[in-house]
């Protein structure tokens, strides 16, 4: 008797709306979705050529990994080639698998959060279908997750990974591309070594309820903007050059990826530790200038200029301070809070700042008397030129060693022995 043949499973439904991750998706007859560790993102134009093979490939490392706890998310942009549909022909023989086709929308990042919403994973992936991304990092990045990353990003820069045969000028627009972006976000594409990476796994958890807005192919820099990610780990990876098909790659790629950076600066901008610091310094100018106009004027008190200076500069660091204590470093400051912490922050921030000082005592009176500036103009040049200086070694030796403190506080042998004194 001839075996019946599985049935060919159904498209899933594209989802509208905003592109937000939402905590977890259940299935469509309302039952309670099924355990699945991770969900994989395949966004597909024109793959039509490759997807057979990447899928029986995804497929022969998932199953001895993970058995069925994972599933393989083809999402297409109606392609003129119909992989959607090539892709649905393989579902009989893939249960794992299932096919979003994708109409109104374009792009890949986009593309990528919605095959996200649909998925019901722990873990939320994507990967080429281009074969230019070799499938067995998979293993690599899952296992990086299971260690307990947030995020694990799939590197060509790091140990184990490389170019392949990519020409001088390719190399050169992908690394200008890269110094753009961390001269724009270098609180966020600094965090990895590839921030041009579309190869990843991130946390269901770091990007719940957060609203993604991708533009263009850089999913992975809107992952590092807007989620939560605190431990990203990284593993190494040669990029392919394709064996079929076209490269997407041109010059509008470039243009979406200059918008996306820009859009992305705007949106965080408000958020950013340093955005918050310029504030406050902008407060501390104020009363840095009101007791230097106080003590310094002719028609005021008329002390000499390096004393007003110093008396002045002195009563800013101790608002900027307290500004900076409770609002720009606040998260990290209610972690160690009582008297002495904040005594002992408020020392450090004094020293930081002193030396700051000292370097803006010379430029005030370089510009002043040797340039015969304006004093207040001379004052604001140098407050500006040392802003940095102070925002930096604050972040770095102030109040980052807080936030190492708790994290060594809170890992789990140190969480034992809180348990067993409580016990």
């Amino acid at each position: 008797m001839t075996k019946p043949l599985a049935p060919v499973a159904s498209l899933v439904p594209c989802p509208t709306g905003p592109l937000s991750i939402s905590p977890a998706v259940p299935l469509s007859d309302g039952a309670a979705a099924p355990p699945i560790r991770l969900s994989l993102a395949i966004p597909t134009l024109n793959e039509s050529e490759n997807i057979a093979a990447l899928v029986e490939h995804l497929v022969r490392l998932f199953d001895p990994e993970l058995g069925e706890a994972y599933e393989l998310i083809v999402i297409d942009d109606d392609s003129p080639d119909r992989t959607w549909e090539v892709a649905l022909g393989l579902s009989a023989r893939y249960p794992r698998l299932r096919v979003v086709r994708r109409q109104g929308e374009r792009g890949l990042g986009s593309a990528v959060v919605r095959a996200w919403q649909v998925g019901r994973g722990e873990i939320l992936g994507v990967m080429d279908a281009d074969l230019q991304h070799p499938p067995e990092a998979n293993l690599a990045l899952l296992r990086e997750v299971s260690r307990g990353a947030d995020l694990a990003v799939a590197s060509r820069h790091v140990e184990g990974g490389g170019l392949s045969d990519w020409s001088l000028v390719r190399r050169l627009l992908s690394r200008g591309a890269q110094l753009i972006g961390l001269l724009l976000l270098p609180g966020v594409l600094g965090r990895v070594t590839d921030p041009m990476s579309g190869y990843f796994m991130v946390r269901r958890a770091a990007l719940e309820n957060r609203t993604l807005s991708p533009v263009g192919y850089k999913i992975l820099i809107e992952v590092l903007a807007r989620g939560r990610a605190r431990w990203i780990g990284e593993v190494g990876y040669v990029f392919r050059e394709r064996s079929d098909g076209k490269s997407k790659v041109t010059a509008g790629i470039y243009a979406q990826y200059l918008q996306h950076l820009v859009r992305l600066r705007l949106a965080t901008l408000p958020a950013s530790r340093f955005f918050k610091f310029c504030v406050v310094g902008a407060t501390g100018v104020v009363v840095d200038m009101t007791i230097l106009y106080l003590l310094s004027d002719p028609t005021t008190l008329a002390f000499g200029l390096t004393r007003s200076k110093l008396v002045a500069a002195e009563t800013a660091i101790v608002s900027n301070f307290l500004l900076n204590d409770a609002w720009t470093f606040g998260d990290l400051a209610s972690r160690a809070r009582g008297f002495r912490a904040k005594l002992r922050r408020f020392i450090g921030f004094n020293v930081i700042c002193a030396a700051g000082l000292l370097l803006n005592v010379i430029i005030l009176n370089l510009l002043f008397n040797a340039a015969g500036l304006n004093r207040y103009v001379a004052n604001g040049v140098s407050i500006l030129a040392v802003t940095g200086w102070n925002y930096w070694l604050n972040r770095k030796l102030n109040f980052a060693p807080i936030a190492t403190d708790a994290m060594r506080a809170d890992s789990p042998g140190e969480r034992r022995l809180r348990n067993d004194h409580d016990k």
